[in-house]
């Protein structure tokens, strides 16, 4: 039997829940900030639950050596889901996770600054044909510009596509951190960071509107979409190969899409088609490993 089979499964899983959240978090009356707290601190109790079921100890002396990188994505990955959430609320679902895709392109853009990559021809490409799938996403290329609150959900999906590019190159200098107490700290961080945020906005009042369904619907977001969804992913990550686990992470964008379309009746044009064809492509060719050159 390959032994590949069950990480692909897992990973193939693991990207379908990703690719449903927009769905469910369209049915929770809470504000975004709010919806994100609950997200992460569910998420970071399911994995430590996790942890203790099978016996692994978190390697604190890493942890404590690495504490500010932690801190910095852990902050990022929470205010990138406030965004993301605001996204889907403001635009279609299609459109916010097309701009959520962005964020391999962003990194592409800071890391010669960050960490010093050279920035190759063909990664230039790619965020030119990235750049000019947003026309198409946007409306640009048929002679229109989006409405108001069309392009405040394209600019908060650009926002969480920026602040989720940070934390990726955050994470690069996480490397001797195992990857189940790196997400669990990121996760219980962003809970903690969004705590504030959440009183001073006022979030919490909203709570006296959940219903029975809203309240399933934000529990499968925290325990599902973060805390399931996480470990199949981290589960699967270390026995594939890293292009195998790129083109698996593109099942997610696919079943937004899709979902948008059939399940919300939401409109996707010929050139919103066109676009999201170029910049998801982009983002996979950009990650996929480049050919040494001849010495």
């Amino acid at each position: 039997m390959n032994k590949t089979i069950v990480p692909k499964a897992q990973l193939a899983a693991a990207m379908l829940i990703f690719g449903t959240i927009g769905l469910f978090s369209r049915g929770i009356p809470l504000p975004s900030g709010v919806i994100a707290l609950v997200r992460g601190a569910v998420g970071a109790v399911f994995l430590l639950v996790v942890m203790l079921i099978s016996r692994q100890k978190p390697d604190l002396a890493a942890i404590r050596r690495k504490w500010w990188q932690l801190l910095a994505s852990g902050v990022c990955i929470g205010f990138n889901w406030i965004l993301l959430f605001e996204a889907y609320r403001h635009t279609t679902i299609a459109t916010a996770t097309l701009c959520y895709y962005l964020a391999p392109i962003f990194v592409i853009l800071a890391a010669p600054f960050v960490t010093g990559e050279t920035l190759t021809l063909r990664r230039l490409l790619c965020v030119g044909a990235a750049l000019l799938g947003m026309l198409g996403v946007s409306g640009v290329l048929e002679g229109s510009l989006p409405e108001a609150d069309e392009l405040t959900g394209i600019l908060c999906g650009l926002g969480a596509a920026a602040l989720y590019a940070t934390a990726v190159l955050l994470n690069s200098r996480l490397t001797k951190l195992k990857a189940t107490d790196k997400t669990t700290g990121q996760l219980g961080v962003a809970a903690i960071a969004l705590l504030p945020y959440c009183l001073l906005t006022g979030g919490f009042a909203e709570f006296g509107k959940l219903d029975v369904t809203a309240t399933v619907l934000l529990l499968v977001v925290g325990i599902v979409h973060t805390g399931v969804a996480y470990w199949l992913y981290f589960g699967a990550l270390g026995k594939l190969k890293a292009q195998t686990a790129a083109i698996f992470s593109y099942i997610d964008p696919a079943a937004a899409i899709l979902l948008s379309a059939l399940v919300l009746k939401e409109p996707l044009t010929v050139w919103s088609g066109i676009g999201a064809v170029l910049i998801l492509g982009a983002a996979l060719i950009s990650e996929l490993p480049e050919k040494p050159k001849n010495k």
